[in-house]
């Protein structure tokens, strides 16, 4: 009869083996970048802007030379205009390195909700430049990236309009 202790090690064993496993393909960088950058979009979506915030860098700046701060109050600004959103992205490409990366993709929205909100759609859907955020590492950690910055050459952001 076999040891109940030998079969427990084994099936322990066995177990962190799967769940290594799991994580090993779950850490690599591109693969971060890409959830990072799904679940950034989720929170907006969702109007979690705590949890928004989290993925922002402290050292946050855009090509509108937004800050962290700026950059959520916006956030919040136009997503309110809408009573529903939902945030899609076309073919996302990824790169990334142990330290950096991006992700980029044609973001499409579709909503309904303020006068205003029909516009922004018809605006941000007709875009040709794909929205491309640039995501850093914070610390030795895989799963610690922050958002740092995001660029559209082709979205003009006027003061007016907020």
């Amino acid at each position: 009869m076999p040891s109940t202790f030998k079969i427990s090690f084994y099936a322990g064993a066995l177990l962190a083996a799967l769940i290594g496993l799991w994580l090993a393909q779950l850490w690599p960088a591109e693969n971060q970048v890409r959830l990072h950058s799904e679940h950034f979009i989720s929170q907006i979506e969702k109007r979690n802007w705590s949890a928004a915030g989290d993925f922002i860098a402290i050292e946050y700046r855009d090509d509108w030379v937004h800050d962290r701060t700026e950059i959520l109050n916006r956030l919040h600004l136009i997503v309110r205009l809408f009573s529903s959103l939902t945030i899609s992205a076309a073919n996302p490409q990824i790169s990334a390195d142990s330290v950096a990366g991006w992700w980029s993709a044609k973001i499409q929205i579709a909503g309904s909700g303020a006068e205003s909100a029909a516009e922004i759609v018809t605006r941000v859907n007709s875009m040709g430049e794909p929205f491309v955020l640039h995501w850093h590492r914070e610390s030795w950690r895989p799963w610690d990236w922050k958002l740092v910055r995001v660029s559209n050459p082709s979205l003009v952001v006027s003061d007016e309009v907020y």
